[in-house]
């Protein structure tokens, strides 16, 4: 599901509310479930942000609105998902927050946190191998929104554009942004334009036909997991499709 979309249900309100400890991701990402998560912290219900144990980016160059740090408007980028380095740490702090609200399985609580912390450290070890194969020149994203910018500042690569202005899906370009957009793909050799699967592809294929089909649509899963048996199911599962299917767009002479 789109996060910037999703509506609880009332049974998901009611479950909130009744919880020891809540996780969101923070910077404005949960949109929609911005009123259940305040009214489960005016009851009472912890709520700790994984946000808070990462430095946040701002987002980049023509995408000053849409959701953030300030909310509706804000200008922090909260797709920190796509940076497992960052997420490294927010699984040592979530380990901590677990082992706060759950005082007798402390120790347990932070050894499982450290294990998956060596995970994610190495999952980002097997993505860094995989976009090797993209050459500094090629390492150009332009994206259906603004996604990818911790992927960026991590793997070296650099945000030129986006379809949808901000962070969120729910906003639409002009045709003067749509036709800005097509100049930049021409002037810097983009090859493909990335797409997300909770979201419509129709104006990233318009994008694409207005250049005659020399730049592909690819599409990653940027803001939910896969379905099961897609290799995207997990969290590493979708971060090493994207950055296979990333490396194999933009990879090569």
């Amino acid at each position: 599901a789109d996060p910037h979309s999703f509506q609880a249900s009332a049974s998901q309100a009611a479950a909130l509310r009744e919880a020891d400890l809540v996780v969101v991701n923070g910077l404005g990402l949960e949109g929609t479930l911005a009123g259940v998560i305040e009214s489960a912290a005016a009851d009472g219900v912890e709520v700790v942000e994984a946000a808070s144990f990462v430095v946040p980016l701002p987002y980049g160059p023509g995408a000053a609105s849409g959701e953030g740090g300030n909310g509706e408007g804000g200008t922090l980028d909260p797709h920190l998902w796509t940076d497992p380095r960052r997420m490294a740490d927010v699984a040592t702090g979530l380990g901590e927050a677990l082992a706060a609200a759950d005082p007798g399985c402390a120790a347990a609580h932070r050894a499982a946190a450290a294990a998956y912390r060596a995970e994610l450290l190495g999952l980002d070890v097997e993505i860094e191998a995989l976009l090797a194969a993209v050459p500094t020149e090629q390492r150009k994203l332009i994206t259906n929104h603004h996604t990818l910018g911790y992927f960026a500042d991590r793997y070296g690569f650099e945000v030129v554009g986006a379809i949808i202005p901000g962070g969120a899906t729910f906003a639409g370009p002009s045709p003067a942004a749509l036709a800005a957009l097509v100049d930049t793909l021409r002037r810097e050799g983009v090859r493909a334009v990335f797409a997300e699967t909770t979201a419509s592809t129709a104006l990233t294929e318009a994008l694409a036909a207005e250049l005659g089909g020399e730049v592909a649509v690819v599409t990653l899963y940027t803001d939910s997991l896969g379905e099961p048996g897609s290799g995207a199911d997990t969290y590493a599962g979708m971060m090493l499709v994207d950055a296979r299917r990333i490396a194999a767009a933009l990879g090569g002479p």
